[in-house]
């Protein structure tokens, strides 16, 4: 297994793949330790929790580098990354007593019926490259908080993200087993996922891999919780404030090179706005900064690796032969590295790559239409639910138009975003089940209903 700098081509280190009795190992740890963890006061973990936020405050600049290097992402934005992760950390410190409580229900005089919240296990998450460390303490905060063990299966491309995460649950004195990163291959995935001391497993990652978890782990009757790709449309009306919704659309294209599931991809556009926004769109992404992603002033760094650039590419290229115009960029840029520019597409074809696909990558279509009904026909015109937003002047008509928006969530004259506070999720083949908030919490955990007489 080999981390590689996409910035530079360059390999950053090299780990061995565990093997089967490694893995065998992993999951014996994390079925002793899940029989001490579950059993400890909420109290306790909720401290425990809050001492991992303290750690990655501390630490923030060397996880912030670890993963500029094996995945390209700016600096800024890798720190900002790194503040996140606290972010959620503190937040269920604080909450979780208050998401676990006993849930009280009527009953006859003298009976009382309640509902309490009890772990279940080890929750296996398989996890992706673009939010190495986000995606995976979006997850293990709240289950681990709620007293289960997490076993770690990270991309192959970010092996050193994986070994800090361990390690910074390590360094703020959790017990051994409790969280655990594995350096398995891809093929060990189903077998982990049909082992009795694994009880449920969350991915967020491709369509195809989310597919082959969910039927691996349907076989063997265990819940999953699955975020999957996105082709989040950002519909702009009539009456929009049209400097801002392009400045914000550049930035939620563009954000991590564009490699986000819920990044802006199709820019849906009322024709008496069209022509402003679509300039406005174009200026807007002029002033990014494509660059050297340990330069805090770079805005976009490289793809993460060639092979996406490759496949990215493709994707314009055939979206252009089928009739698609090129506003800007549309070329792999000439230097070292996986770079690739900006790329604003107008007058896409249906059936090419950029109307089907999800681009992931900075790479931008705009679409004309001719009213607010055509603007949610175009959205829901698409086989992924992840998120959408609506630039309005009027946020009484953009909540009306949330309603009939297929996703999982909207946003209202704001990029689509997770956050501790609000549950996050998709639905249809963005994968189902949420993550953060009450409710992410209480994915993974035994509602047991205990009625007294």
């Amino acid at each position: 297994m080999e981390s590689v700098n996409p910035a530079t081509g360059e390999q950053v280190n090299s780990y061995e793949y565990a093997d089967e009795d490694e893995v065998e190992a992993v999951l014996d740890r994390a079925s002793d330790a899940f029989d001490s963890w579950s059993n400890e006061p909420l109290r306790k973990r909720e401290r425990l929790l809050a001492d991992v936020a303290d750690v990655l405050r501390e630490r923030k600049r060397t996880y912030a580098e670890q993963m500029t290097v094996e995945m390209g992402k700016p600096i800024s934005q890798a720190i900002a990354e790194v503040e996140k992760c606290v972010w959620v950390c503190d937040h269920y410190a604080e909450h979780a007593g208050t998401y676990l409580a006993d849930e009280h229900f009527p009953s006859p005089p003298g009976t009382t019926a309640k509902t309490s919240y009890e772990p279940i296990g080890a929750i296996l998450a398989v996890m992706p490259w673009n939010y190495p460390f986000w995606q995976v303490f979006r997850y293990a905060a709240p289950y681990i908080t709620a007293g289960n063990v997490g076993v770690l299966k990270h991309a192959s491309s970010v092996p050193g993200c994986a070994l800090a995460i361990q390690d910074v649950f390590e360094r703020a004195g959790y017990p051994e087993g409790v969280f655990q990163s594995v350096l398995a291959p891809s093929d060990l995935v189903d077998e982990m996922i049909s082992d009795d001391r694994v009880k449920a497993a969350t991915l967020t990652g491709s369509g195809p891999a989310g597919r082959a978890v969910a039927s691996t782990a349907g076989e063997h009757l265990k819940k999953t919780v699955l975020e999957l790709g996105g082709s989040d449309p950002f519909i702009v009306l009539d009456d929009a404030d049209i400097e801002r919704a392009a400045e914000r659309g550049a930035w939620a294209r563009n954000q991590n090179g564009g490699q986000s599931c819920i990044a802006a991809k199709r820019f849906v556009v009322h024709e008496a706005v069209y022509d402003e926004f679509t300039d406005e769109l174009v200026d807007a992404i002029d002033e990014l900064t494509v660059g050297d992603p340990m330069d805090e002033q770079t805005d976009i760094g490289p793809q993460s690796a060639p092979h996406f650039l490759k496949e990215l590419h493709e994707q314009v290229t055939a979206s252009v032969e089928a009739g698609a115009e090129v506003l800007v960029g549309g070329e792999p840029l000439d230097r070292d590295g996986a770079y690739y520019p900006p790329t604003v597409l107008t007058d896409v074809p249906r059936g090419c790559p950029a109307s089907t696909e999800e681009l992931f990558g900075p790479v931008a279509t705009v679409e004309r239409v001719q009213s607010e009904d055509e603007a949610v026909a175009v959205a829901n015109r698409t086989r992924f639910g992840l998120g959408a937003s609506v630039w309005t002047a009027d946020r009484d008509r953009g909540t009306a138009l949330a309603s009939e928006i297929e996703a999982g969530c909207v946003y209202i004259n704001q990029l689509v975003k997770s956050d501790p506070r609000v549950p996050f999720g998709g639905i249809e083949d963005s994968g189902y089940g949420r993550e953060l908030s009450e409710i992410g919490m209480q994915e993974f955990v035994n509602r047991k209903t205990v009625w007294v007489e």
